[in-house]
Order: C-alpha cells, then sequence, then structure tokens
C-alpha cells in the first residue's frame, strides 16, 4: 500500500514538471521577437518572386513578341509564315526524327548498363556509376569537341581505320546525322541510365526468384517479370531524352550540318543573322507548346507523373 502510494505521489511529480517544462516552452516562444510577423506560406514568397522575374516575366514578352509585326501591330504572321511553310515543316519533323533515334539509341544503350549496376557486386556498380558521371559532369562543350576530334576526316576513328587497311578514303562522320546521333546520345545517356537505375533496383528480388521457383527459365523471367516492373523508369528516362533532344543546340551546331537543322539552330539564326525578334519569338513559343503537349501526352498515357 505503501508502494502504490508512492507511485502515485512521483507520478504526479513528473506530470508537474512535464507541464512545467510545456509551459516555460511557450512563454519562451511567446518572447521571440517577430514571431507573429513570419508565416509558413512566406517561405514560398523568395522562389516565387524568383520564377516570376527570371521564367514568367520573359516567357509573357516572348508570347508577345511573337504576336507583335509592322508598328508594334498585333498579328499572327509569325505563326501563319510558319506553319505554312515546307521549310518550317521539315525542320520540326527532322526535330523529332533526330530526337527519336536519340532516345531510342539511348534506351538500347542505358537499359544493359542500368540493369548490370543491379546484379554486379556493389563494388562493382559503384565503378559502372563513376564511369556514367564522370562524362555527365564535364562540360558540354568539351564532350561535343572531342567529339569532332574523333569524328572529323583526319581524326582518330577515319586514321585508325586507315591503318588498319579497312578504307582508303575517310568516312564521314560528321557535318551529317550520323554526327548529331553519336554526339547527342553520348551526353544524353546518364540521364536515361540515372532514371533506369534506381527503378530497377526497387523491384522486388521475391518475384525474381518466385517465377524461377515455378519452373521460368531466365531469359523467360527476365521478359515476362522485370521487363515489366522497369517500364516506369524506361517511360521516364524516354520523356527526359526526348524533350531534351527537342532543344538541343550546342551538339547539333557543332556536329551536324546545314542539311540536318533542328528547330533550336532555327531560332538562334533568325535572331544572330536576321535580327527576326517576332519570327524568333513565335518558333521559341511553338517548341514550348510541343513540350508541353509531350510532357501531357506522357502523363496521360505512360503515367510518368508518379516519378516526377
Amino acid at each position: 500500500m505503501m508502494l502504490k502510494d508512492f507511485e502515485v505521489a512521483m507520478d504526479g511529480v513528473r506530470y508537474k514538471d512535464t507541464a512545467k517544462t510545456v509551459k516555460d516552452e511557450k512563454t519562451e516562444r511567446r518572447g521571440l521577437p517577430g514571431r507573429n510577423l513570419l508565416r509558413p506560406w512566406m517561405l514560398i514568397i523568395p522562389p516565387a518572386l524568383f520564377f516570376a522575374v527570371f521564367l514568367i516575366f520573359p516567357l509573357l514578352q516572348i508570347l508577345a513578341l511573337s504576336f507583335t509585326g509592322a508598328q508594334s501591330a498585333l498579328t499572327v504572321d509569325s505563326y501563319v509564315k510558319f506553319f505554312s511553310s515546307d521549310v518550317y515543316l521539315k525542320v520540326i519533323a527532322t526535330t523529332f526524327r533526330i530526337s527519336i533515334v536519340v532516345t531510342l539509341a539511348c534506351l538500347v544503350l542505358g537499359y544493359p548498363v542500368a540493369y548490370a549496376m543491379t546484379v554486379c557486386s556493389k563494388r562493382i556498380s559503384c565503378l559502372i556509376m563513376i564511369g556514367v558521371m564522370i562524362p555527365f559532369w564535364t562540360s558540354l562543350l568539351v564532350r561535343t569537341y572531342a567529339w569532332m576530334i574523333l569524328l572529323q576526316a583526319n581524326g582518330v576513328i577515319n586514321d585508325i581505320l586507315k591503318t588498319l587497311g579497312l578504307i582508303q578514303q575517310p568516312l564521314e562522320l560528321m557535318h551529317n546525322e550520323l554526327g548529331i546521333y553519336v554526339g547527342m546520345t553520348h551526353i544524353l545517356l546518364p540521364y536515361m541510365i540515372l532514371s533506369l537505375y534506381p527503378v530497377m533496383q526497387g523491384i522486388d528480388r521475391n518475384l525474381i526468384l518466385a517465377s524461377r521457383t515455378l519452373g521460368a527459365k531466365k531469359g523467360y523471367t527476365f521478359f515476362r517479370v522485370f521487363v515489366p516492373l522497369s517500364m516506369p523508369g524506361v517511360s521516364c528516362g524516354s520523356i527526359i531524352v526526348f524533350v531534351s533532344s527537342i532543344g538541343y543546340y550546342i551538339t547539333p551546331s557543332l556536329l551536324g550540318g546545314t542539311k540536318n537543322v533542328m528547330i533550336s539552330q532555327t531560332i538562334q539564326a533568325q535572331i544572330n543573322k536576321l535580327m527576326n525578334w517576332p519570327f524568333a519569338s513565335s518558333i521559341s513559343v511553338v517548341l514550348l507548346v510541343l513540350t508541353y503537349i509531350i510532357l501531357f501526352l506522357s502523363k496521360k498515357i505512360m503515367h510518368v507523373e508518379k516519378l516526377w
């Protein structure tokens, strides 16, 4: 009986101490200067101002400029000129063709690399990741110039082939679509691998083990179990690479020729060479709308929003 009374008394002391601590914290908070002035929603003000000044305002200016004609009159002549000309429609077709081929090349090359990273030992996986990330951290311009050294007529690849006696005349490896494919695939390949790897790493290995236990062979298990489960990574990586390819400028400019102009090069030519800012703005708006349409379709069809 005495022990029970002692425990009740101790509980009362603990309760008073706790209540006192909470009361002291509340009192201390009330004493902080400016407490009532800061609200959680105020934290979004700096990034909102940043995006408004450096993104929304320039986009609105480009949109307004695209509808500006002679003597600042409101017109849609720039859009009519763009969609009524076979030259610019061919530019869009070339841009989409190059983007699709680069996306497929990145998927074909990146999928085995990402899969190898999930099945190899941790040490080998880290080495592969380092091999993927080092080019990723290297300057885009440096990587493009490195490919120019390799692919030019008297470059490393042609010299090796001539030394081996496989060719007599140098191959045309750049200033055409082949050079664009090689350069852009190398530059965008890390985006595909970094999208595939976390999805493959998260696949439940018990499902693979269950399939093998039920008698399925390795190939059947890979294509019927592993590949379907990795499709979210495939969709996300493909969308990232494809959307990035549409707006690429440096690599197609240096490795491509004048016959393989992409939409970003057309915008650059209209601004720097022809000084036709309204028409360049209309092309930029078309590129932006196409990008948003692709993202909208990817969200509706491939459910990519699960990864973003």
